[in-house]
């Protein structure tokens, strides 16, 4: 009778701490945001061979764009590879459609290119959560893409989740900074 009870106990136990772990701590709201001026501003090609530079913002927000490098994506220079998303949110913003849509005509006009998806999550939420969260991201980019008349077989989409963030940091700036998809071409 008593291990009977204790079984029921340990059930019990565990369905809680599975609850227990499946929850978030997130807060309803962020106002974090990144600026528009800051995130498509920043463009030193100081990076040598690279096709990619990586920089602050006037805000301190973190910037990616495409520099001159040689391989035939002029068309891209200047571009933001980048894309940042809301709390708990995988909806294109309205700011980012217009650099997607020079994505998307340079990928039209190169079908033999070919585009990766990254996608992340902040720290907030369990890990599979935020692995489902940054793959819905990943894939909200790749739909607009497709929309725009973008061959799926160009479009590649990965989830890294939370586990791969820019900022460290446990406040809403960095939390900001860390939900976003980085588009990435294959050579």
């Amino acid at each position: 009778m008593s291990a009977n009870k204790l079984g029921k106990i340990a059930v019990i136990g565990l369905s809680a701490a599975v609850i227990a772990g499946c929850s978030t701590t997130a807060s309803e709201t962020d106002s974090s945001s990144v600026s528009e001026n800051g995130s498509s501003t920043q463009t030193d090609g100081s990076t040598g061979d690279s096709d990619q530079a990586y920089g602050a913002g006037e805000d301190g927000s973190l910037t990616s764009v495409i520099v001159g490098d040689g391989t035939g994506m002029d068309s891209l220079i200047g571009v933001e590879t980048v894309f940042y998303f809301d709390f708990d949110k995988s909806v294109v913003r309205p700011e980012s459609r217009e650099a997607l849509a020079k994505h998307a005509a340079y990928l039209v006009a190169n079908p033999e290119a070919r585009l990766v998806l990254e996608g992340h999550a902040d720290e907030r939420g369990t890990r599979e959560y935020n692995m489902a969260l940054g793959e819905r991201r990943a894939k909200a980019i790749s739909r607009y893409l497709t929309i725009q008349g973008v061959s799926t077989s160009q479009v590649e989409t990965v989830s890294f989740g939370e586990e791969v963030p820019v900022a460290f940091g446990h406040e809403d700036n960095a939390w900001q900074l860390n939900r976003r998809v980085e588009a990435r071409y294959e050579k």
